[in-house]
C-alpha cells in the first residue's frame, strides 16, 4: 500500500518502472490522501516509482530528495528522482556467523615477523631488518610505475602465534589481504593462485592457522584478485620468472586466451592502465574453469584448505555472472562460505562498466565493505557534516539493502588503501593525491587526544549498528599513517596504546557478547546537529524473524571538539 498525502490535488498517479513503465490512479480518500495497492513481481530486481500530480490542470512531479537519500521527497525539476524498492530473493540467506561478526583486516607482511623464522631473499626486494619505519615509496625504473617492493617479512605463523591476542580483542573473523605468490608485499599482483607466498608460510601453515582460529572460534576470510594477474605471474610471465609457458611469451601459451593484446606482446589491457597487473578476461571459459571447477578450481580448493570466505576485489570490474558463479562455486563447496565485495558506493543500484548493478538480490554478493558509512561517520566527527547527515545514510541504507545483507556489512573505519583513521580524524589526508604525497607528519600531542577521543566514538557508533564491526590492524593500538603505501607499517609490538586498545577492546567484546546488537531491530535519529542516537531493540521478534523477549538498548553519541584542519 502506498499513500500520497496533498490537500489540494485534482488527481494523483503512482508511476512504476521496474523493466515495463506503468501508471496506477491513486485513490482518493475525500480528504486528503491518495493510496493503491500495487503488488510488485517476485522476482528480485530494483523497482523505482515516483508520483504525477495535477493542480489545478498542471502536472507535477514528486519523487525521492535531491540527493537521493529517500525520506521526505520534493516536487521534481529537471532530472527526476525516483524512490527505490529493492526486491529480493525471499530464500536469500548468508552465513549465520556473520551477523555478530567482529572482523580484523590485516596486511600480512606487516603483522608479526617471528623470531625465529628466515626470509627467501630475491635480488628485486628490499627486507626491512627493524621492526619499524615508515614504509618506502619509490618508482621501479623498469616499469616507471610506484613499486612495492620492501618487505617487513610478518608471515601466517605470526599471526597464528598473535591468535591469543586477536581473540581476547573480541575478533571473530579474521580477513587476510592477499597471501598467495607474488612479486609484491600487497601481494594484489597474483603471481599463482595455488600457491602460498613463500615470505608468508605454506599451503600447510594456511591450513594449521584456519584450523587454530576455528577451534578459537574466529573465521578466515582470504581476498581474492580476480580482475588481474601479476605480470610477473605463471599465467603471464613477462619477466620469465616461473617455468609455464606465459601469455606474454606465446600466442600458443595455454593462458594466452585469459588476456588482451593490442599488439602481441608489450600492448594489452591492464588493471587501470599499469603494466604490471595484466587485466583477466574474466568471460573466457578457460579461466572461469581454472576458478569454479568443483575438484580443482581455485575457489573451492582453498575453502577446503580452511577458508570460510573470499572477499572480491574490485567487484565492479566483475561481472554480475561471473561473480553468480563464483558463489555458487563456492556455496557448492562450503554452505555457509561468505562472499565479500569490495564496492564503494551504494550497493542496491549502480552502473559500473556499462552494467546495472544491485549487489543484494541475494544471487551474487552477500554483502559489501560499507565504505559510505566511513565517510559519514568521519564527516560527522569532524564537523564537516550534521548528525542529521550521519542518520540519513544509515536511514537509507535501511532502506534499501536486504536485512541478511544489512546486517552482514563490513563496516569499516579503516584499511589498506585509506589512511589511518586517527589521522583521517584530524588531519586532510590527501587520500586521492599522487601516492608521493600521501605521507603525513606524526599527529601532536593534542591532535592525536582528540583523533583517540573520535576514533572510540566512531567505535561506539559501529559497534551499535547492524553489520560487523572491522578493525584494520593496528588501529586499536594507535596507529598512524597516510594513504597507501603508509598506512601498512608494522605494528607497534610492545609500544601499543594501551589505553586505547583497553577502551576498543570492551565496546568489541560489548557488541560481540549481546545478541541485541548482531540480531535487533534498528531505529536511528539526530536530535540535534552534533548528538546521534541509535536504538537496538527486540519487539518479540529479532531483525531475522526470529522469537526472542523484549529488549530496548540506546546508544547515544555526542561529538565535541574543533573541525579538521
Amino acid at each position: 500500500m502506498l499513500r500520497f498525502v496533498c490537500a489540494n490535488a485534482d488527481a494523483v498517479t503512482l508511476h512504476i518502472w521496474d523493466g515495463t513503465e506503468t501508471y496506477v490512479p491513486m485513490a482518493y480518500d475525500g480528504v486528503r490522501t491518495y493510496s493503491v495497492k500495487w503488488q510488485v513481481s517476485d522476482a528480485p530486481h530494483v523497482c523505482w516509482y515516483d508520483f504525477i500530480v495535477v493542480i489545478n490542470g498542471q502536472e507535477i512531479f514528486y519523487g525521492n530528495a535531491q540527493d537521493g537519500m529517500g525520506g521526505e521527497g520534493c516536487v521534481q525539476s529537471g532530472v527526476r528522482h525516483a524512490y527505490q524498492i529493492t526486491v529480493y530473493d525471499p530464500a536469500f540467506t548468508v552465513s549465520g556467523w556473520m551477523p555478530s561478526a567482529v572482523i580484523y583486516q590485516i596486511f600480512p607482511d606487516r603483522f608479526y615477523r617471528m623470531p625465529t623464522e628466515s626470509v627467501c631473499a630475491r635480488g628485486d626486494r628490499v627486507f626491512r631488518e627493524e621492526w619499524s619505519g615508515e614504509p618506502m615509496w619509490y618508482i621501479d625504473p623498469q616499469t616507471e610505475e610506484p613499486a612495492a617492493h620492501d618487505f617487513y617479512s610478518g608471515t601466517l605463523n605470526g599471526i597464528r602465534e598473535k591468535l591469543p591476542y586477536l581473540q581476547d580483542l573480541g575478533v571473530t573473523v579474521l580477513y587476510l589481504n592477499p597471501v598467495f605468490k607474488s612479486a609484491s608485499n600487497h601481494r594484489y599482483d597474483t603471481g599463482d593462485y595455488h600457491v602460498i607466498d613463500p615470505l608468508l608460510g605454506t599451503c600447510a601453515e594456511f591450513s594449521c592457522l584456519c584450523a587454530e582460529a576455528r577451534s578459537r572460534g574466529m573465521r578466515v576470510i582470504l581476498d581474492g584478485v580476480f580482475s588481474h594477474t601479476g605480470a610477473d605471474s605463471l599465467y603471464f610471465n613477462r619477466k620469465g620468472t616461473y617455468p609455464s609457458l606465459g601469455a606474454y611469451q606465446s600466442e600458443d601459451s595455454p593462458y594466452a586466451s585469459w588476456y588482451r593484446f593490442t599488439h602481441f606482446p608489450n600492448q594489452y589491457r591492464s588493471w587501470w592502465n599499469v603494466s604490471t597487473l595484466p587485466e583477466v578476461n574474466k568471460e573466457d571459459a578457460s579461466y572461469r574453469h581454472f576458478l569454479f571447477e568443483p575438484s580443482q578450481g581455485v575457489v573451492p580448493l582453498w575453502l577446503r584448505r580452511g577458508a570460510s570466505g573470499w572477499r572480491l576485489d574490485v567487484a565492479d570490474e566483475l561481472s554480475m555472472d561471473f561473480i553468480r558463479a563464483l558463489k555458487q562455486s563456492a556455496r557448492r563447496e562450503a554452505c555457509d562460505a561468505f562472499i565479500l565485495g569490495e564496492v564503494w558506493e551504494d550497493a542496491s543500484h549502480k552502473i559500473a562498466y556499462g552494467e546495472a548493478r544491485c549487489y543484494c538480490l541475494g544471487d551474487t554478493l552477500d554483502s559489501v565493505m560499507n565504505y559510505p558509512l566511513r565517510a559519514a561517520i568521519i564527516a560527522f566527527l569532524t564537523l564537516k557534516q550534521p548528525a542529521g547527515s550521519l542518520a540519513r545514510l544509515i536511514r537509507r541504507q535501511q532502506e534499501v539493502y536486504p536485512v541478511p545483507f544489512r546486517y552482514a556489512l563490513m563496516n569499516l573505519l579503516g584499511s589498506h588503501d585509506r589512511a589511518r583513521i586517527l589521522n583521517a580524524l584530524v588531519q586532510d589526508t590527501r587520500e586521492d593525491a599522487p601516492p608521493s604525497q600521501r605521507a603525513l607528519p606524526r599527529l601532536e600531542p593534542d591532535d592525536y587526544a582528540l583523533a583517540s577521543c573520535r576514533l572510540v566514538k566512531a567505535y561506539e557508533i559501529l559497534c551499535a549498528l547492524p553489520g560487523a564491526p572491522s578493525v584494520y590492524y593496528g588501529d586499536e593500538a594507535g596507529m598512524q599513517g597516510g594513504g597507501d603505501p603508509f598506512c601498512r607499517g608494522p605494528f607497534p609490538w610492545g609500544k601499543q596504546d594501551s589505553h586505547l586498545h583497553q577502551t576498543i577492546r570492551s565496546l568489541l567484546h560489548a557488541r560481540r557478547d549481546n545478541a541485541l546488537f548482531s540480531h535487533g531491530k534498528m531505529e536511528v535519529s539526530a536530535p540535534d546537529e552534533d548528538t546521534l542516537v541509535i536504538v537496538r531493540y527486540f519487539d518479540g521478534e529479532d531483525a531475522f524473524g526470529g522469537a526472542r523477549g523484549h529488549e530496548r538498548a540506546e546508544c547515544v553519541i555526542r561529538r565535541e571538539g574543533r573541525g579538521s584542519r
